[in-house]
């Protein structure tokens, strides 16, 4: 490895440190106040870092929150085009890979999903589902009860999801896969 390389790979490494100490701070603040009243300063100090070091990354709070929103919002789409594509594809194996990315980023998903999260997210979320939803059941597009089977999917799957986000036990990311597919094959077929 050249030494420009070395000092790249180091300075890439001290980047996602400090982008990963603004995170979690982010988070934690989140579980306590509203987006519109953190700080940079405040969020700084948490992360003990100066705010100039904030700035070389994020123009404000929201940019930062948006940036971190765009990454997850990338590799949940990334799992519905792996999980909803091809003969193999399955509402189970879909729900499976949703729960693990959940698990995953469970931090950032209570908050975002608990009082003081973001709801924009959450909505282009559940938007982003609807859209796929025919793909996930046997259902044509053109149906015409689709709007009521979208909206009763995506809010119990949602409602699952933040109960089990907030439970002070949760169970493991396959077991809760597996309720929720058990209720959406059920739940169609009575």
């Amino acid at each position: 490895m050249t030494e420009n390389n070395k000092k790249s790979a180091g300075t890439d490494r001290r980047i996602r440190r400090t982008k990963a100490l603004l995170q979690q701070g982010l988070i934690q603040l989140m579980e306590t106040k509203e987006i519109k009243d953190i700080s940079v300063r405040e969020l700084s100090e948490l992360a003990d870092l100066n705010r100039g070091t904030f700035y070389l990354h994020y123009t404000d709070i929201y940019d930062m929150l948006w940036q971190m929103e765009d990454e997850l919002f990338l590799e949940f789409n990334e799992i519905l085009d792996r999980t909803l594509t091809g003969e193999a594809s399955s509402p189970a194996a879909t729900l499976q890979e949703v729960f693990a990315f959940l698990e995953r980023h469970r931090a950032f998903a209570k908050a975002t999903m608990g009082p003081h999260g973001d709801l924009a997210f959450v909505n282009r979320m559940k938007e982003l589902v609807k859209e796929r939803i025919y793909n996930i059941l046997d259902v044509e597009p053109e149906d015409p009860d689709l709007i009521y089977i979208e909206s009763f999917i995506v809010s119990g799957c949602t409602g699952v999801i933040e109960t089990w986000l907030n439970h002070p036990t949760p169970r493991p990311p396959e077991n809760i896969a597996a309720v929720c597919s058990e209720l959406l094959q059920k739940g169609f077929r009575l």
